[in-house]
């Protein structure tokens, strides 16, 4: 095994392959955007060489604006609401006695469907006249309260990341639950013994320990929610009136809608940069928190 591992030859036979499939769908697309992005193109004809203008175009764009606020609304809610929930069902699913198995694959089998099916389920659910929700609340007494939850622009957007987080809250509890059974069981028994239960021992013990893969969970979900298009499309197509327009769907329509692609792989570009300079923020701050306490 050592010698394989001395061979050069053994590390292209691995490398390469992945170098390929990295550079010919990520590395070439980038390019492509970043080169049409500053160019009138309808693209049919013959891209035309406009400069910076679909980049001041966007600034000044209002619509282009309500879908940045709606992306910085889908960050906010994956770090504060949807990290806490995921944190807290891996513990107490971790604690769990019997039916692991079966708790593992409950949390986790929303992540297995496609958004496609999501959006669709959701939409039924979230349904105005017979939808579980509106049903729910009419026979436990809050008939007041439902409402046509994609229908109204106060609420479209919640629904939204309502419905993205049920699909993707599963598949991080496994991230997180993979972290805790990491954990060596005589760390928690030497913090039992000393008195760390319940909270105290999830709080001071268990998250500590599982901190470097909270991270890399915070970081999915910024990336995840900057790059969110299927979800809104399938549910509201960024309706009613816009409130639930994200710059993904807003690049998307520009594109395949009014046809404005040179402007569309602007609005790319700002995505990719925007999300970089996010994700490049949220890792110094980490690790200057970790140099602090540690």
């Amino acid at each position: 095994m050592n010698k394989v591992l001395r061979n050069p030859v053994a590390y292209l036979i691995f490398v390469v392959p992945a170098l390929v499939l990295y550079v010919t769908f990520y590395i070439v697309p980038l390019f492509s955007s970043l080169r049409y992005s500053v160019t009138s193109w309808n693209g049919i004809n013959e891209p035309v060489f406009n400069g910076i203008d679909n980049f001041l175009k966007a600034l000044q764009d209002e619509k282009f604006w309500i879908g940045f606020k709606n992306n910085v609304y889908f960050v906010g809610f994956s770090l504060i609401i949807q990290v806490p929930i995921i944190i807290a069902v891996g513990i107490i699913i971790s604690r769990a006695k019997k039916m692991l198995g079966l708790y593992k694959v409950s949390v986790f089998l929303p992540s297995v469907l496609s958004t496609a099916a999501v959006g669709i389920i959701w939409q039924f659910i979230y349904q105005p006249d017979a939808g579980l929700l509106n049903q729910l609340l009419r026979v436990t007494g809050f008939a007041d309260v439902a409402k046509p939850w994609l229908g109204n622009p106060d609420t479209a957007m919640t629904a939204v990341l309502v419905a993205n987080a049920w699909q993707w809250t599963g598949f991080y509890i496994v991230l997180v639950l993979a972290a805790i059974f990491a954990i060596p069981s005589e760390v928690l028994e030497a913090a039992e013994i000393d008195g760390a239960v319940g909270f105290k021992k999830a709080w001071h013990i268990t998250v500590p320990l599982i901190r470097s893969v909270i991270v890399v969970v915070m970081l999915l979900s910024i990336t995840g929610a900057m790059k969110a298009l299927d979800i809104v499309l399938i549910m509201t197509s960024g309706g009613p009136f816009g409130s639930s327009e994200v710059m993904a769907t807003y690049m998307y329509k520009q594109a395949y809608s009014a046809g404005e692609y040179g402007y569309a792989n602007a609005i790319a570009i700002i995505i990719f940069v925007f999300t970089s300079v996010v994700t490049l923020i949220f890792h110094l701050f980490t690790r200057r928190v970790e140099e602090v306490k540690y």
